[in-house]
């Protein structure tokens, strides 16, 4: 992919996450994020930001962030760098997300449906969607809360409800409903900030509802929730701090090769080109009161592309080094299978082995391996683990180039990466699918298949081996 391109696709995370904001809550948001940049900015505290300060500044970055020393840091790490750089967004705090999916998309998707469920429903079943993100929002999550609503619809299997709000996860709501499928949730998807009572209350539902016998599906970013990275400042766990979006595309500004990456010398010319543009009495320092305005000024970035390629945006290609993922709510984690570590970027081809052919949730598969493109999660070491899951489906990494593993800078040392499986907790039954990331991915009849076994466990009219992959050794 050329440089243009790359950052053009960078520029598309912005349009699908929505963060693009007008009027005046784009005015004091706009304020306030350049009251946080002067307080990074003024490192002696002396209420005026020098030359030297803000030179000096973007270099301890650029090396804080170039920690491979490659001197070309890409989109995902000038982001990555200044989410973790600026402070926190407000508590509970997180991009809007569209509730609508494209009609394209339907189209398609509606064109792939199974025909038939492969089980008979025992009794009529309920399914509620739950589509709230804390965090990095996907595009396709309308479509996914979309998806299972039609196939129940054609197959007969179930009903759906679709809500977006974490409220409707407690004890007396859920009364009503046999499962709960998780579409992209991200971050802490269930807490209040506000309200631990609340928080408490919604998480102890999910865990009862599931552990009394009923089900629990998720797809793709269901396993980007509830963790964090112990070596770093922000709130993990998808919880990016999407306000800084502004910056970090006024930053890419400086590629002044368009080769896709940010050399020092551009990074930190950057720094002195901002100045000479925001010093405009030429006083050789701005103060606290005028570096808002001024910052206005600075070079704005180009708009994001048409919606050509609508659907790859996405979160960072992060690599969140040797394992420092910690989870924060064990249960989840456990109760999901693993969280996210690392992903390679949509576009990606992976080929994807069947794990238990004799599984009649991988009926669809015929024991056939298969390819497919889309953004691929892989799992903390310290979490996902075949004594926990009955794995489904994994990548078949012996036929992964080595450039293509080399993408992933801690990988696992025995290439065992699942992509979906089932478990029991308690009474209940869980299923989780790695990929759908992307629209088209929705359009791809083996996986509605797959997903429509899954669905059909987790509601308890499906019987399937759920035992774990690996007899536990100790």
């Amino acid at each position: 992919m050329k440089g243009s391109h790359r950052l053009s696709r960078f520029a598309l995370t912005v349009a699908c996450c929505g963060v693009m904001m007008t009027g005046a809550d784009s005015s004091l948001r706009a304020q306030q994020l350049a009251a946080s940049f002067f307080t990074l900015l003024d490192t002696n505290n002396d209420g005026t930001v020098t030359r030297d300060e803000m030179r000096a500044a973007f270099d301890t970055w650029y090396g804080q962030w170039d920690a491979a020393k490659s001197n070309a840091l890409t989109p995902e790490q000038v982001f990555m760098g200044v989410a973790t750089a600026f402070p926190a967004p407000p508590p509970g705090e997180a991009p809007p997300q569209n509730q609508t999916p494209q009609p394209q998309d339907v189209t398609a998707m509606m064109a792939a449906l199974p025909d038939a469920a492969p089980a008979k429903p025992r009794q009529p079943r309920k399914v509620l969607v739950l589509g709230r993100a804390a965090g990095f929002v996907h595009s396709s999550i309308p479509l996914a809360a979309r998806t299972i609503e039609e196939i129940g619809k054609k197959t007969g299997a179930w009903s759906t409800t679709i809500t977006y709000n974490a409220a409707d996860v407690n004890d007396a709501n859920l009364k009503q409903y046999d499962a709960i499928f998780l579409a992209s949730t991200t971050g802490a998807f269930l807490d209040d900030p506000n309200d631990a009572a609340a928080t408490a209350a919604r998480r102890k539902a999910l865990l009862d509802f599931v552990r009394g016998g009923k089900g629990l599906a998720g797809i793709h970013a269901a396993s980007d929730s509830y963790h964090r990275n112990s070596q770093a400042t922000g709130r993990g766990g998808g919880a990016i701090n999407f306000q800084v979006i502004p910056v970090v595309m006024q930053m890419l500004t400086g590629d002044a090769n368009h080769d896709g990456h940010l050399s020092r010398e551009e990074f930190t010319g950057l720094a002195e080109a901002w100045f000479d543009k925001m010093d405009t009495g030429k006083a050789g320092r701005i103060s606290r009161a005028d570096f808002p305005q001024r910052f206005a000024a600075v070079p704005a970035p180009p708009a994001p592309a048409a919606t050509s390629g609508r659907g790859t945006g996405q979160a960072p290609a992060t690599n969140l080094g040797p394992d420092a993922e910690v989870g924060t709510w064990p249960e989840f984690n456990t109760l999901i299978g693993g969280f996210f570590k690392f992903h390679w970027n949509d576009g990606q081809t992976i080929t994807v082995k069947i794990d238990d052919p004799a599984n009649p949730v991988n009926a669809p598969f015929k024991g056939q391996e298969y390819v497919i493109v889309d953004e691929t999660y892989t799992f903390s070491r310290n979490t996902y683990s075949r004594e926990n899951l009955h794995v489904l489906t994994s990548i078949d990494y012996a036929k992964m180039s080595a450039e293509d593993k080399a993408k992933e800078q801690n990988p696992r040392a025995d290439g065992d990466y699942a992509l979906s499986w089932i478990r029991r907790e308690g009474k209940g039954r869980v299923f989780y699918e790695a990929h759908g990331h992307n629209e088209k991915i929705y359009a791809n009849k083996l996986l509605l298949q797959h997903i429509t076994a899954g669905m059909q466990y987790v509601l308890g009219d499906l019987a399937a081996d759920d035992s774990p992959s690996v007899r536990a050794t100790r």
